[in-house]
């Protein structure tokens, strides 16, 4: 577990009593076949994999946090740089620990890649909020310029390393907003079609 207060969501002891057809047993354990990726994924290997990433979070935000308090209290480029680093790792494991400890929602349940891409949008998102002003942070300058250029220079590699991920583990965005984007975009594609051809009919008088 993460802490006393972050226990799995879906422990073996509760996979046991759920009738639930897509979680299925076998010698690895228990499993399912993930929404977005129809791909095993064991639920031991990948709470294993949040909680290391957890570990590797805290240690991070530790020493950040004593590098920030021994820099001058004015905010420069360093500063905004570390606070920049800092928003990452925040949200990295606001959001394990949401997964983590979500017991209600197959759906947090998925391949390591498919989270750290789930993160990605959820920095992006963050930066948009904050370039708008919409993120009231004490821990933040007025003025975010600097930390939203660091943001935008570092996300991708910040959370590549800290999950060891290669550069290939961001190509495909696999969580559902984005897979909403690639059907609503479909979608439109297709009413556009019919709506072409019913115009077409009707200029011929049909």
């Amino acid at each position: 577990m993460l802490s006393d207060n972050c226990k799995r969501g879906f422990p073996d002891e509760k996979l046991k009593s759920i009738p639930e057809p897509r979680v299925k047993y076998d010698a690895g354990g228990f499993y399912i076949m993930t929404i977005s990726e129809d791909v095993k994924v064991y639920f031991n290997d990948y709470y294993e994999f949040l909680e290391a990433a957890h570990d590797r979070c805290l240690g991070e935000l530790d020493r950040v946090n004593v590098k920030i308090a021994s820099l001058e209290a004015t905010w420069n480029e360093s500063r905004a740089y570390y606070a920049a680093y800092r928003v990452i790792l925040q949200l990295a494991i606001k959001n394990i620990r949401s997964f983590y400890t979500d017991s209600s929602n197959f759906g947090v349940i998925m391949t390591p890649w498919c989270f750290g891409t789930v993160l990605l949008e959820k920095v992006e998102t963050y930066r948009e909020r904050l370039a708008k002003g919409q993120v009231p942070d004490e821990n933040l300058p007025e003025n975010t310029y600097y930390v939203i250029r660091y943001l935008d220079e570092i996300y991708k590699k910040t959370l590549l390393d800290l999950f060891d991920f290669p550069e290939e583990a961001f190509k495909m965005r696999w969580q559902y907003s984005e897979l909403l984007k690639r059907y609503s975009k479909v979608l439109q594609n297709i009413t556009g079609s019919l709506q072409s051809v019913l115009m077409a009919v009707k200029s011929y008088g049909v």
